[in-house]
């Protein structure tokens, strides 16, 4: 996980705590983190980013909406990157 972008962690993170968020619900959620809205020029590249590292992946929930869901690989490097951050943060 240390070669995403800030961005692409908090996609991973919102990925992970929806079940099966389409794109327009995950950028509503980080459009509501962030106070500024999300283009989709920059969502859906970072989302196929996530896709191609195998941390994310991608279905269909019908023609013109896909659906996103963590793979293992994700679930594991986040579970990596919160026991890396406790170390510094829980002391």
């Amino acid at each position: 996980m240390y070669d995403l972008t800030g961005f692409q962690r908090d996609l991973l993170y919102v990925v992970a705590g929806k079940e099966e968020p389409h794109g327009l619900a995950i950028k509503e959620e980080l459009e509501n983190y962030y106070e500024s809205e999300i283009h989709h020029g920059r969502l859906y590249p970072n989302l196929d980013t996530l896709v191609e590292k195998g941390l994310v992946e991608k279905g269909q929930r019908d023609r013109r909406t896909n659906t996103y869901v963590l793979t293992r690989r994700g679930d594991r490097e986040i579970e990596a990157r919160d026991e890396w951050e406790r170390q510094y943060v829980d002391k």
